[in-house]
């Protein structure tokens, strides 16, 4: 009997998709952090970080309290007879609440690092925020955005806790590759667990060799350019 090939596909699914949500959410919450005003950042950023640092069981218990059927968005979603607890879905929104963090914190380095005299002489010459954003603060920052992003995946990629929690580990549906993995184990089928574990550290190598091959390119792009 062959290889079921489901867990790869909804793994990839499931972090393309989370990844795609996490560059929206991670941008846009960085360049409020770094560029915009208003109270409450402190309170902001550390909720965004929280997941990073939390087991991820916890995050996934937390989610559940919030999407389960007595949750406050569960309550809705119900009233609508939809459920979110043990779907696709699910899995979409931990992989995403987990990632975000990464990109987040890169996208917001890189920003960081911006020569604020580049932007308020744009500024001067009547340049818009958003000209300013996508052509001044988004090309400067795309080395560090193209990381996160890369991070962000592989994040989503490797998401267990939360899933399982949140999720379930249902075959073709929700289960992901290191859910396969745990189901394997927990089964004593290690040849399986095996062969999993090297699909992940191989999509994960890509992931690494693509970061590291993107900087040296982009490393020798700025220098061509100064000089």
């Amino acid at each position: 009997m062959g290889l079921d090939l489901s867990p790869l596909w909804i793994s990839l699914k499931t972090a393309s998709t989370a990844t795609v949500i996490t560059i929206f959410i991670g941008i846009t919450l960085a360049r409020w952090m770094v560029f915009g005003g208003g109270r409450g950042k402190e309170l902001i950023d550390t909720l965004v970080i929280m997941p990073m640092v939390l087991p991820p069981t916890v995050v996934g218990f937390i989610l559940l309290l919030i999407f389960g059927k007595n949750g406050a968005i569960g309550q809705v979603l119900a009233k609508v007879g939809a459920s979110v607890v043990f779907s696709w879905t699910a899995t979409v929104i931990t992989a995403t609440i987990v990632a975000i963090p990464l990109m987040y914190r890169t996208a917001r380095g890189a920003f960081e690092q911006i020569e604020v005299n580049a932007i308020d002489a744009a500024r001067v010459l009547g340049a818009s925020d958003w000209y300013i954003f996508w052509r001044i603060i988004i090309p400067v920052s795309l080395p560090g955005i193209i990381a996160g992003i890369i991070l962000s995946f592989a994040r989503a990629l490797g998401e267990f806790g939360a899933t399982i929690m949140l999720a379930g580990n249902i075959p073709g549906k929700t289960q992901t590759i290191p859910l396969a993995i745990f189901l394997a184990v927990e089964s004593g089928e290690t040849n399986t667990a095996f062969i999993w574990a090297g699909i992940v550290l191989l999509i994960s190598l890509s992931a690494i060799l693509a970061m590291n091959y993107w900087t040296k390119i982009q490393y020798k792009f700025l220098q061509v350019r100064s000089n």
